[in-house]
């Protein structure tokens, strides 16, 4: 089962005065993954650019830099793409190994570590958006008993924020902290995302952010309303036998069809669509 996807993202700044140099950093391309692929993709920009630059940042995402020399009042950034998103394995999450037991495997050992323990461990720690606290190891405190298969309680984790939490887009800004975002039980996707990451990181458990684009459906009866899908923010938790395995806590589901990735980091600070 597959899903083939035409997707148009448009950026559109508008400068009080005249920028006579800038740089931009864009993570636009989807990221290429077992689950997805892309077909086709363009990206058109105004004014033209003096230099761009297509390449990997650190995470293995592709980025593209660009560079303006030239004054300028206003910055376009249109990108074209066409994904086919392909359904994941169904995986059996009684059978994960225990939270605390893949705990143990990612913590400081004097015993060699695999390649792939060791790039999970980089999603192990704190980031500019995403602190560890005791507060966060608390707050998920129902979901970790001790033994308790590691994907089951993430799952409980992601239902417990779904069911907690009310959507609210006027409720945080980009930087408003996650211990305020817990105590107003508000928040978006980027919200929920960053509050999932902290009480896993807290708890030593290896989890990244993922931004990336979702697929809505329209009210019963009603049609799809151009420029109703919006970007996203999930989060994905590395498990020893399955890899890393996605969680969306905005709509309690495990990404599937409808979610196409773009980029992975630590936090929002290092996949943000557009910056500079």
């Amino acid at each position: 089962m597959s899903a083939r996807y035409q997707i148009f993202h448009d950026t559109h700044y508008h400068y009080d005065s005249p920028v006579s140099l800038a740089q931009q950093l864009a993570h636009l391309w989807p990221r290429p993954c077992a689950w997805q692929r892309c077909s086709s993709q363009q990206l058109e920009i105004s004014p033209e650019p003096t230099a761009r630059r297509d390449e990997l940042d650190v995470f293995g995402n592709p980025i593209t830099r660009l560079a303006f020399e030239r004054p300028h009042d206003e910055l376009l950034v249109n990108a074209g793409l066409t994904v086919e998103v392909l359904a994941r394995p169904a995986l059996d999450f009684q059978q994960s190994p225990a939270w605390d037991q893949t705990r143990d495997s990612l913590t400081y050992s004097s015993l060699p570590m695999s390649a792939e323990l060791i790039e999970a461990c980089r999603y192990r720690f704190e980031s500019p958006y995403v602190h560890l606290k005791k507060t966060f190891v608390e707050f998920s405190e129902s979901c970790f008993p001790p033994g308790e298969p590691l994907l089951l309680g993430v799952q409980a984790l992601m239902e417990k924020i779904f069911s907690e939490f009310t959507f609210d887009a006027e409720a945080t800004q980009v930087a408003t902290p996650l211990v305020e975002v817990l105590e107003r039980r508000r928040g978006v996707c980027q919200d929920f995302a960053h509050l999932m990451l902290a009480c896993l990181r807290s708890r030593g458990l290896a989890a990244r952010y993922i931004s990336g684009y979702l697929l809505t459906q329209p009210p019963p009866g009603q049609p799809r309303l151009i420029g109703a899908d919006a970007s996203h923010a999930w989060v994905s938790v590395y498990c020893p036998v399955s890899g890393w395995v996605d969680f969306d806590p905005t709509n309690n589901v495990q990404p599937a069809l409808e979610h196409i990735t773009l980029a992975w980091g630590r936090d929002f600070s290092d996949v943000s669509p557009l910056r500079g």
